[in-house]
């Protein structure tokens, strides 16, 4: 007699993205629900004059932004992929990937995100410039409206009066969606592109196209979207979660160490990304160091998955 128990048959591609979809919703609704409550307790009710400070991105609701941020993290990005995981009946672990990570290639990847930003920074600056035909320039005008509205959120949730704000940003804004956003669109979302379309290079960019396009911060899509793909290859190429993570949480972490600096040198938020901080050759040189280091990764972690089957 066979007690050991038979492997658990994963749904199809189609249905695991259908899964991962629902659940997204049902977190949302859960998110959005728990935050308007918290905004009833704190401001006693719920009135026009509220939303309006929160659409202007108002200081003195600055705390309820923060909770509704973590809430959002939480339900929209973390819990959705666990849910995904255990529908399937496999260890969270093993359904993602998560293996123990070598400090060789932390220390790479921290070069390469070093080394890769002046490379951000520059399709940036050529994002923000971007001017749509003529016929759309009220899609343009909509898309600049947007853009402006998350620029005072992101400025408010990194304004720092003191250094236990400086810890609460790194842990909103950098910690919880480098967990959240890694577990959702490199864990879930990729892992099913990959099985759809038996082709990783396709999975990791339509990821990463969707990974930016749900920001909704249309002069900031291609670096983020780039960004994207760059965790993805991260993902194929070590076959572990916890180094895109972390690729992850260095890219947010560095802007909270930047907006720290700059409020300490009364430099206005608001113009930390409209000018360049480097000479032209210094993009130059920031390309072809990320190329040689996304090669070195890939070689690396070839050689080390070539000595793991020996």
């Amino acid at each position: 007699m066979n007690f050991i128990p038979e492997e658990q048959e994963e749904n199809s591609a189609y249905i695991q993205l259908l899964r991962i979809t629902w659940y997204a919703l049902i977190g949302t609704v859960i998110g959005i629900v728990l935050s308007i409550l918290i905004l009833v307790i704190k401001s006693g009710s719920v009135g026009p004059s509220i939303y309006r400070g929160l659409a202007k991105a108002d200081p003195a609701y600055l705390s309820i932004i923060r909770i509704s941020q973590v809430l959002n993290t939480g339900f929209l990005f973390i819990l959705p992929p666990i849910w995904l995981a255990r529908s399937q009946k496999i260890e969270l672990k093993n359904f993602y990937k998560f293996k123990r990570p070598q400090w060789s290639i932390v220390l790479l990847i921290f070069i390469l995100m070093i080394c890769s930003s002046p490379l951000m920074e520059v399709i940036g600056l050529a994002n923000q410039k971007m001017v749509l035909p003529r016929f759309l320039k009220f899609v343009e005008l909509w898309m600049r409206d947007k853009e402006n509205e998350a620029m005072k959120m992101t400025i408010l949730l990194l304004k720092i009066d003191h250094i236990g704000d400086f810890f609460i940003n790194i842990f909103i804004i950098a910690l919880l969606p480098a967990i959240g956003e890694e577990l959702f669109f490199r864990g879930a979302l990729q892992r099913s592109f990959s099985r759809m379309f038996s082709n990783p290079h396709v999975a990791i960019w339509v990821t990463a196209f969707i990974f930016s396009a749900i920001h909704l911060q249309f002069f900031g899509f291609f670096p983020r979207m780039f960004l994207g793909a760059a965790f993805g290859y991260i993902y194929l190429w070590t076959g572990s979660l916890w180094y895109t993570m972390f690729a992850h949480f260095l890219n947010n972490g560095f802007a909270v160490c930047q907006a720290w600096y700059l409020q300490v040198h009364h430099i206005p938020l608001d113009n930390a990304d409209n000018s360049s901080n480097f000479p032209w050759y210094g993009y130059v040189i920031s390309l072809i160091l990320s190329i040689f280091l996304f090669k070195y990764l890939k070689d690396k972690t070839s050689r080390d998955h070539g000595k793991q089957l020996d």
